[in-house]
């Protein structure tokens, strides 16, 4: 197993061998991160935002700021009625203000 060697600044050498198994080459940003046993690991940034263009549909009507308000202005007064409508009850499951 390749081996690198941390120099004074932090910096290590990627082993040719490793860089070609990752793919890597010079200007490749490389991410670390801990797993869930607590070891790192290192994996190469290669994508870019532009790779995700197509996964989303696209829209056949894109909504203005406007219609995104009401929208949303609807959507929180249809949760407020819902909420007034709900008679109120207590722990026990009895409406409350009921005489027992």
């Amino acid at each position: 197993m390749p081996i690198a060697k941390v120099t004074s600044k932090g910096q290590i050498t990627i082993p040719a061998e490793i860089r070609k198994a990752l793919k890597v080459v010079p200007g490749t940003r490389i991410d670390f991160y801990q797993d869930s046993e607590g070891r790192f690991v290192l994996a190469p940034i290669t994508g870019s935002i532009r790779d995700l263009e197509g996964c989303a549909p696209k829209l056949d009507h894109v909504p203005t700021i406007e219609e995104m308000n009401e929208a949303i202005g609807d959507a929180i007064a249809e949760s407020y009625l819902r909420s007034v409508a709900r008679p109120a009850t207590s722990e026990s499951g009895e409406l409350k203000g009921e005489a027992a």
